[in-house]
């Protein structure tokens, strides 16, 4: 695989998918660790509140990227019924982020599970650094498979 199979041009290769992927999970999980952290740090909000909105805006930086850069398009599908996809299947890796965040800071908080090095009110962050690795996984290839997987329409008619 090329440095310029990687940034130039559409590719179908999961190989190549999946290394820009890795590319623009970072820009969507920027986006929303800066929210989450602002939001829970600065203004108070709720941790898990404010997992969900860093959550949305991260899914809104991914759809846009993803669309452009990593996947072709989804086929007969219109932009609308794409982005519904594209967002149910974000809305599992949600459910599975705010499950690592609220088993963090609610159910691990009490107790003393790093040894003093991380603060017991910064646990929601481990969880979400582990929320991040498996959403992403789930995310990638939840995607590539319900979503944008090339199919050959003639498949099981003996069309071939």
């Amino acid at each position: 695989m090329k440095i310029s199979e990687i940034l130039k041009g559409r590719s179908e290769k999961t190989s190549v998918q999946f290394v820009r992927y890795i590319f623009v999970g970072g820009a969507a999980a920027a986006v929303q660790y800066l929210i989450l952290i602002i939001l829970a740090e600065a203004f108070s909000v709720n941790k898990v509140a404010a997992a969900a909105a860093g959550f949305i805006g991260g899914l809104v930086v991914n759809y846009i990227i993803s669309v452009k850069w990593v996947f072709e398009g989804s086929g007969g599908k219109s932009k609308a019924a794409e982005f519904a996809v594209f967002s149910l299947i974000g809305v599992v890796g949600l459910l599975i982020n705010e499950l690592f965040i609220w088993f963090f800071d609610v159910i691990l908080s009490g107790k003393n599970m790093f040894g003093g090095i991380i603060p017991a009110d910064k646990y929601y962050l481990a969880g979400q650094l582990i929320a991040t690795a498996a959403v992403f996984f789930w995310n990638f290839f939840a995607r590539k498979i319900l979503l944008y997987s090339k199919k050959n329409p003639n498949e099981g008619t003996g069309k071939n």
